[in-house]
């Protein structure tokens, strides 16, 4: 059954169709946050999170919320809940440095399909740029976090986010002329 379906029914007070929304979407999630955060403790934890809080919030989202898809929206209400944890728990610095040594052994399967969605020059252009310039721009651009919270997850000052996502424009647009 469709997300969208699930998570209205859901609001409505549907505990079965809650559940199969969890089924659904929750092994997706994990592997989102797992590229973020390599504690799995804290994943379970922001997954738990994340679900309490969309069983609260799903009449929002059902109530016709300006919000393309249902992943993404519950990927906004991850990536906050991540976000949050990280500056509850104060060790982001240590969580994101595991992350990134754990990124560098594989390529990312976002990347490798993102690369794959946007061929040609948009796709070399995005190819080419620098692992910290791709992170950032993933956080602010498909994640739709804002600077803050790019800087809370990446473990880094806003200032340098804001930076690093110029360059990274810039980078592009050069790339791409």
């Amino acid at each position: 059954m469709d997300e969208r379906v699930l998570l209205r029914r859901a609001a409505a007070g549907d505990r079965e169709a809650f559940a199969e929304f969890y089924r659904q979407t929750a092994p997706w999630l994990a592997v989102r946050l797992r590229k973020r955060c390599a504690d799995e403790q804290l994943v379970a934890e922001v997954v738990q999170d994340t679900y309490v809080a969309v069983w609260r919030a799903a009449g929002s989202f059902a109530d016709g919320a300006a919000v393309d898809s249902v992943l993404g929206w519950l990927w906004r209400v991850a990536a906050r809940r991540l976000v949050d944890a990280f500056r509850r728990e104060g060790r982001h610095r240590d969580v994101v440095e595991a992350a990134a040594e754990t990124a560098a052994t594989a390529p990312a399967a976002e990347d490798a399909v993102l690369e794959w969605t946007l061929s040609g020059d948009v796709g070399s252009a995005l190819g080419a740029l620098a692992p910290e310039l791709r992170q950032v721009l993933q956080a602010m651009v498909l994640d739709g976090l804002t600077v803050r919270e790019t800087s809370d997850l990446l473990g880094i000052p806003e200032g340098t986010v804001k930076t690093r996502a110029r360059r990274a424009r810039l980078t592009i647009r050069e790339a791409m002329s």
